[in-house]
């Protein structure tokens, strides 16, 4: 007995301590501690601890992984020249000097500051296209106009349209069959022009109409309040008598909707045939009823212009009780305009005052054309175009010129590709609105049967395209290009790649250049 109550004792003790310490505790965390604080040492000073390496001071020298690869410094640009087996370009290339000057392989020494070296690889398509923009506006004698170039996301083509309108002339662009696919490329050869200038894809100018009144908009400019109402208004009335009548026959008042009455025939299993009229027209309800007959001489006789416009403003009226929740008059649940052309022709209505009817922003009127929001910009006349040689131009049209009879020319387009005559038919278009108009026309990257070629590229024209290569002090430039580049100084086998990716089929809408 003496042991256990030994024990006992001895836990209650322990008990007991860890219960005052507890205690202590617990009151030392309401106490405030006078802290000493120590003396520095004399010798101690700012630069006794060194910054960590992204605080402030001298950073540390990053240790560099020995197996990582180091890329090797470019020397040199080439372009991919496609002749024969190709190559890389040692014409149409660039590289740096002894000195840091930069020596281009047909130009010498070429002053360049703030101009990439893979741009300089294409300076002789860029000077082609300055010599031909010039030699338009010389001919011209007129510092602005519109410019028509063929072929706009080659690299010629690209530079005439940039530089062209840079200098104040709206362009109309067409983008050849090989990049007209791609859309991203169209969109954006849109965006290199101003207003009213504009691109379309090579199947645009296919449509000769089409293309021609698309030019002519831009050269007279596109005002769309400068249409002949007086005359036009009478033309608008015949359409909508027309028209109107047609939906009378289309949908007749005797269906319950004016849907197809295909759509009420019975296609269904036989159990269903008892319900589905019924479930049809409980279906139907929901959508304008069928109109019943109107009589044409009634339409003709008292549905005037004047009725018209009458009618036009009870578009307005509903759709506006119905965005605001309804006016208490007009019936919110059902519209039907044939119904209140009908009403219109046997009691013709009475046009309200101006003060009593009101304007509708944007309101469609017979009567009144609408007023002006934007300037219509005009580009003046045609200039000239420039005509980019494609591959499948060349062969179409080297095709063509070898016939000398109409039928033989007939013969020979037969036999080209599709491609190829596409691209024949929409240089045509490009070159016959140019000759209409007494433009001058160039062609740049070859020649052509039938027109001029642009004269070798001056100093004056090299210097226009670098000037507009140079990046400015906001990151922009006058003259940009799509560029790929391929680094064969790193790895030597991406030389030949870069080739076969530019000889091969719709390479795409990019060029290829190789630094070394």
């Amino acid at each position: 007995m003496l042991s256990v109550s030994s024990s006992t004792l001895a836990r209650l003790a322990a008990r007991s301590s860890r219960s005052a310490g507890a205690t202590a505790a617990t009151r030392g965390m309401g106490m405030k501690v006078r802290e000493e604080m120590e003396e520095l040492p004399s010798n101690f000073s700012m630069d006794a601890i060194k910054p960590p390496p992204h605080g402030f001071g001298d950073p540390y020298p990053e240790e560099l992984d020995p197996m990582a690869y180091v890329r090797k410094p470019v020397t040199s640009a080439h372009a991919i020249d496609l002749k024969g087996e190709g190559s890389a370009s040692a014409l149409d290339s660039a590289a740096f000097g002894p000195k840091g000057s930069v020596v281009h392989g047909r130009f010498g020494d070429v002053d360049v500051s703030t101009v990439p070296l893979e741009y300089l690889a294409l300076l002789r398509p860029a000077a082609e296209g300055a010599a031909a923009l010039r030699e338009i506006t010389e001919a011209s004698k007129s510092s602005s106009g519109t410019i028509l170039v063929y072929g706009a996301s080659r690299p010629a083509g690209m530079a005439a349209v940039q530089l062209a309108n840079a200098a104040g002339n709206a362009v109309v662009a067409v983008v050849d069959g090989e990049h007209s696919g791609h859309c991203e490329m169209v969109d954006t050869i849109k965006g290199l022009t101003s207003e009213p200038g504009t691109a379309v894809a090579e199947e645009y100018a296919l449509c000769k109409a089409n293309f021609r009144d698309l030019v002519e908009k831009t050269v007279a400019g596109d005002d769309f309040t400068s249409h002949d109402f007086d005359t036009n208004q009478y033309n608008f009335l015949s359409d909508f008598k027309a028209n109107l009548l047609d939906y009378v026959e289309a949908y007749p008042s005797d269906l319950p909707a004016a849907v197809d009455a295909e759509q009420l025939k019975f296609q269904g299993k036989e159990k269903d045939r008892a319900n589905f009229r019924t479930n049809m027209d409980a279906y139907l309800s929901q959508f304008s009823p069928g109109a019943d007959p109107i009589d044409p001489a009634q339409l003709e006789a008292n549905f005037t212009v004047e009725q018209y416009e009458l009618f036009k403003k009870k578009f307005g009226v509903q759709t506006t009780a119905v965005i605001s929740g309804g006016d208490g008059v007009t019936n919110i649940d059902q519209f039907s305009p044939a119904e209140i052309a009908r009403n219109m022709c046997a009691q013709p209505e009475e046009a309200a005052t101006a003060a009593e009817e009101g304007g509708y922003p944007f309101e469609f009127s017979i009567k009144n054309g609408p007023p002006a929001l934007t300037p219509s910009l005009a580009g003046g006349d045609i200039s000239g175009a420039v005509i980019e040689v494609t591959p499948d131009l060349a062969t179409a049209c080297e095709a063509v010129g070898a016939a000398s009879t109409l039928r033989g020319k007939a013969e020979a387009l037969q036999f080209l590709t599709e491609a190829q005559r596409n691209a024949h038919a929409a240089a045509s278009s490009v070159v016959a609105l140019a000759r209409k108009a007494g433009g001058t026309i160039r062609t740049v990257g070859g020649s052509l049967p039938g027109l001029d070629e642009i004269r070798t590229p001056g100093d004056g024209d090299v210097q226009t395209a670098l000037k507009a290569m140079e990046i400015g002090d906001d990151g922009t430039s006058s003259l940009n290009y799509f560029i790929q580049v391929y680094r064969a100084g790193d790895w030597p086998v991406y030389e030949a790649y870069a080739i076969h990716r530019a000889k091969e089929p719709l390479s795409g809408p990019r060029q290829i250049v190789v630094t070394k």
